[in-house]
C-alpha cells in the first residue's frame, strides 16, 4: 500500500464526510474524532456515504438509510458480516493522507 495525499487540512469540515476518488477507488473520509476512510459506495445501490448524516461513528447512507461505522466499515442493519474496505488516515502538516 501506499501513503497519497488525498485533500488539504480544512477540506473536511468537522462532523461531516467528503467523497475522493484516488487510484481508481472512490474512498470517504470523515472528519469525527480524527479522520476515517472508507469505501465510499454503500454495498445496497452503490450511492455515495459521504455526504451522509454522521451520528458518533455512525453514517447513515442518504438513499436508503443504512448504516456504517466509520471506524470499521460494518454495516450495522439489515445484512450481517457485510464491512466496507478500511483504510489508515493520517492527518500531516502538509495534508490529509490515506494508506491505498
Amino acid at each position: 500500500m501506499t501513503w497519497k495525499k488525498i485533500a488539504e487540512k480544512g477540506d473536511i469540515a468537522i462532523g461531516k464526510g467528503k467523497a475522493f476518488k484516488i487510484d481508481g477507488k472512490q474512498i470517504a473520509i470523515f472528519n469525527q474524532d480524527g479522520y476515517h476512510a472508507i469505501d465510499d459506495l454503500c454495498v445496497h445501490q452503490d450511492g455515495s456515504i459521504a455526504p451522509g448524516k454522521l451520528e458518533g461513528d455512525i453514517v447513515e447512507c442518504p438513499l436508503h438509510f443504512w448504516h456504517y461505522n466509520i471506524k470499521t466499515g460494518e454495516l450495522k442493519d439489515y445484512l450481517k458480516d457485510v464491512k466496507l474496505a478500511t483504510y489508515h488516515v493520517e492527518a500531516r502538516n502538509d495534508g490529509i493522507y490515506v494508506d491505498v
